[in-house]
């Protein structure tokens, strides 16, 4: 098995102190990155787990922080938090740069060569970075067909790809089909994978205090949906040995 090494990182975004979790593969050479984004809760274990297997497969890889260290588990608590971020593209920009700054700064990470996925409210931040124009090599998400303000996703300059389930009621067909529309007039290289019979947040293992409603893990589709990602990298940013 190769060896990951991990370590904390921190650094300043929204006002806050955020702590991300950053995973290195084995060796010294230089490495393509992936940002990763957390669900609406903020960054747990399963978003730590996912940036060291792609440690694993020689990615450098940053699950970034959306509340300054902080796990929102409380629903209200996390809506509270999340649905002013979600309308306020400038401040999600503005924690997605902070995150891929500290990627970007890494010695292993070879910054021409960066992709970033990201789940539910962490996949709408990485959908601004690609709006606002960064340099990405692939965007991944789940649960995020989030939309953005009229043209901007013309500046997305990598193929972007959705997942999300069929009877998500966060994210429904209408959002389905806003989402397609808009990368549709915007030229993007876009896919949109619809798992069915899967709800919000399908692809997270069970947690232990209240989610919202409509939210069930579904581990089949959790499974393909993360072959999927993967899959999106090693066709984008595959790793040269």
């Amino acid at each position: 098995m190769t060896t990951v090494t991990t370590r904390t990182v921190t650094y300043p975004a929204d006002g806050l102190t955020m702590v991300g979790h950053l995973a290195l593969p084995a060796g010294a050479d230089r490495r393509p990155a992936v940002l990763i984004g957390p669900e609406g809760m903020g960054l747990s274990d399963v978003e730590r787990r996912r940036a060291d297997a792609l440690a694993e497969l020689g990615y450098v890889a940053l699950a970034f922080d959306l509340h300054g260290g902080r796990y929102r588990g409380d629903p209200a608590e996390m809506l509270d938090r999340c649905m002013p971020l979600l309308a306020n593209p400038g401040r999600m920009r503005g924690i997605g740069r902070a995150a891929l700054d500290v990627l970007r700064a890494e010695p292993r990470t070879d910054p021409d060569r960066i992709a970033a996925i990201g789940y539910g409210t962490g996949g709408a931040i990485v959908l601004e970075l690609g709006r606002d124009g960064v340099d990405l090599r692939a965007i991944g998400t789940v649960n995020a067909l989030t939309t953005g303000r009229p043209g901007e996703a013309a500046r997305i300059r990598c193929p972007v790809w959705a997942g999300v389930g069929s009877e998500d009621p966060i994210m429904p067909a209408g959002q389905r089909d806003a989402f397609a529309a808009e990368m549709q007039a915007a030229g993007v290289d876009w896919r949109l994978v619809v798992y069915g019979g899967a709800l919000h947040a399908f692809h997270h293992p069970p947690v232990d205090h209240p989610v919202v409603p409509g939210v069930g893990y579904h581990p089949r589709h959790a499974q393909r949906a993360w072959r999927d990602i993967v899959g999106l990298l090693a066709e984008c940013l595959p790793v040269r040995e």
